[in-house]
């Protein structure tokens, strides 16, 4: 026997019985998404590599150590990691900014990093998220967060906690990453070798690291002091007040983490993320900021944007499971040929039918019906005979016999 080939490591099936949650969470999106004005958008699963090393940034573990690029042609193509740059490039390409602002945008979709697989984390990932272009203000920081925790909320999720940062304009920020670095020279040695090779590429990205020792680093007083020190310039400044005004306004309520800056290059002023603790066990679920360079960055206009994504694994780790709707009716016959019309019929008219392929007794059929549908549809020879159909409620084993012609108004009435 030849050898079972088996699902490339990092990466699952996604199988029937999965698909109610999924259908949920991407039908949610749709609904609360579109309240608030966005469109949907699906850009394609690879682009040129360019775009992520412009966009996403080229001191990023996502450029330097996880992105699939194969080459095609002479060109560099690359799964994408991340959807925003793609959809900032559709932006672009596509004469987005001469809409009237703001242009919403939502996407759902396979997402591609090789790192290694955990619990909620493949290689092959499922985001959704949205972007929103063409506003300076505040206010369209508040209303993506705001968004954020109406939709997580619509999920069954209301164990949020909201965590915000401003990491300032690219002018205050310089002074900042000097003083960083400064603080840290002493203590350069005893950081993991990521953050050694942050050091000097992006020195902010060593306040995003995870590895113990290197937070215990950084918790040190006279570094801590320089991390919580407030950087940003007069207008960051204000941007970021007037944020936290409205989402006291809206009753968001946040925290405020001087570590949280976000794994990307391209975020500017507004980052955060968005923490359930559903199931009793806190995770990210949301993570977005501000960007207002990026369409620059990709040959565009000067544009203001905002978004965040989130991924979908996590979400269902975190949410009740959903029963697999079951079938309206399920036609109980010895006549496969009557049962065959039957279900063609009720199908016709809007119905979720099935019945026996097999021509299995009567009692497997019945067995049958009882786990997959709501009501049994049993056609004997007397039925056929009459041209009448016996009803059966599965839930109560309440039964009516009722002519054909009027099965589709009254059989719920069984």
């Amino acid at each position: 026997m030849a050898n079972i080939l088996k699902v490339v490591k990092g990466t699952k099936d996604i199988l029937p019985q999965d698909m109610p949650m999924w259908h949920f969470l991407e039908d949610t999106a749709n609904r609360i998404f579109s309240k608030y004005g966005y469109k949907e958008i699906r850009t394609p699963i690879f682009e040129v590599t360019e775009l992520f090393a412009r966009g996403v940034g080229d001191t990023t573990d996502i450029v330097n150590k996880e992105m699939y690029t194969f080459e095609k042609s002479d060109r560099s193509l690359t799964l994408r990691p991340e959807n925003t740059a793609g959809v900032v490039r559709s932006f672009i390409e596509n004469g987005m900014s001469r809409l009237s602002s703001p242009v919403k945008l939502w996407y759902k979709g396979p997402m591609f990093r090789y790192e290694r697989p955990q619990a909620g984390r493949q290689r092959q990932f499922h985001q959704v998220g949205i972007e929103m272009f063409g506003i300076k203000e505040p206010t369209a920081d508040a209303e993506a967060i705001l968004l954020a925790v109406n939709y997580l909320k619509s999920l069954g999720l209301n164990d949020l906690e909201v965590e915000i940062n401003s990491l300032g304009c690219p002018k205050c920020r310089e002074e900042y990453k000097k003083k960083i670095k400064e603080i840290l020279k002493p203590e350069f040695n005893n950081l993991c070798e990521d953050c050694q090779n942050r050091y000097e590429k992006n020195p902010l990205r060593l306040l995003d690291c995870k590895v113990e020792s290197c937070q215990k680093i950084f918790e040190k007083p006279e570094i801590k002091a320089v991390i919580q020190s407030d950087f940003i310039c007069e207008e960051c400044a204000e941007h970021y007040s007037k944020l936290k005004t409205y989402l006291k306004e809206l009753n968001v309520k946040f925290t405020e983490n001087k570590l949280l800056v976000r794994g990307l290059d391209y975020y500017n002023r507004t980052v955060f993320e968005i923490k359930s603790n559903n199931l009793g066990s806190q995770n990210a679920v949301c993570g977005g900021g501000r960007y207002d360079s990026l369409v620059r960055n990709l040959g565009g206009e000067d544009t203001p944007a905002v978004g965040w994504a989130m991924g979908m694994e996590r979400l269902i780790s975190l949410i009740e499971p959903i029963e697999p709707e079951k079938f309206d009716a399920y036609i109980v016959s010895n006549s496969t040929t009557d049962a065959i019309k039957l279900a063609q019929e009720l199908r016709e008219q809007g119905l979720c039918v099935e019945f026996d392929l097999q021509n299995k007794k009567f009692t497997k059929q019945l067995e049958k019906a009882s786990k997959v549908a709501r009501y049994a549809f049993i056609l004997g020879e007397d039925e056929i005979a009459n041209n009448m159909v016996s009803v059966k409620n599965l839930s109560t084993s309440i039964q009516k016999t009722i002519d054909r012609n009027n099965l589709r108004s009254e059989f719920k009435n069984v």
